[in-house]
């Protein structure tokens, strides 16, 4: 609605994990460069850890886009509320494969196999599965039974979990224990200062084509800032609010009184 109003070339403020709009904190900067090294040095087990709407999908969609395809060929499982069964079998489509046999001793074979062949033409395999704190404790473990596959020299899976805090609580489970020694590189998300808050929205703005339209006031950065606690889906989200307040006024400028609406219209989607 107010996208040609302000100029905007498209809508600054989606909460799609869309890579173009990466606001890469010092925190995502290390983030990436440790998913980065755990994957080149093929450290096996990599978790990346992350508050709801911090960006690590987003984050995850940009390290695709960086990984070399000639060397990398990976797997990204988005729904991690599957079965053992299932999880081989999204592994194997995700590698462009077909299904031979929906057994799960016979999928077990197939995927070995096809990592085998995969690794011997000169590729690195890397699966990356979201939302790692949803999956079941037999899960976890069939993925920790793939990490034995290996060569004399390397593993053939490089492994990426991300997931939310509560993700951690599930790794400090005892019966978790083999899984948590296998992680040799772990980073865990901070949210954006107030600073990177305000550098986060005009980084938005500039990608989507603003031209100094609209602007927002000082205190309305800090009402969003402190509302969000730096959380980008939820800046996103009180953003795009109270830009449509100040375009209702027919204003260039998004003040303190349309963060408060925007907040008002979140809290009753809440009530």
């Amino acid at each position: 609605m107010y996208q040609s109003f302000y100029g905007f070339e498209e809508m600054p403020f989606n909460i799609t994990p869309d890579p173009k709009f990466l606001y890469l904190s010092p925190s995502h900067v290390d983030a990436l460069q440790h998913l980065k090294y755990g994957i080149q040095e093929r450290k096996g087990f990599i978790v990346l850890i992350g508050e709801v709407g911090c960006g690590k999908t987003t984050l995850c969609r940009r390290l695709l886009n960086e990984l070399d395809p000639e060397r990398f060929e990976t797997a990204l499982i988005l729904n991690p509320r599957v079965t053992e069964t299932e999880m081989l079998e999204t592994i194997l489509l995700e590698l462009g494969e077909t299904i031979e046999e929906h057994t799960h001793n016979a999928l077990v074979a197939q995927v070995n196999r096809v990592l085998m062949e995969r690794i011997h033409a000169g590729k690195d395999i890397v699966l990356l599965i979201d939302e790692c704190q949803n999956l079941s404790f037999e899960v976890l473990e069939q993925v920790r039974l793939l990490s034995n596959l290996e060569t004399d020299k390397q593993k053939l899976l490089q492994i990426v979990l991300m997931g939310q805090p509560e993700f951690k609580e599930k790794l400090r489970q005892d019966r978790l224990r083999q899984l948590r020694q296998r992680i040799l590189v772990h980073f865990e998300l901070k949210p954006l200062s107030r600073v990177e808050t305000d550098h986060y929205i005009f980084h938005r703005l500039t990608l989507a084509g603003a031209n100094g339209r609209p602007r927002f006031t000082k205190w309305a950065l800090k009402a969003i800032h402190k509302h969000s606690r730096g959380t980008p889906r939820i800046i996103n989200n009180l953003c795009d609010k109270a830009i449509l307040a100040a375009f209702v006024r027919d204003s260039d400028e998004v003040n303190w009184w349309d963060v408060r609406r925007a907040l008002k219209e979140v809290a009753h989607l809440t009530d």
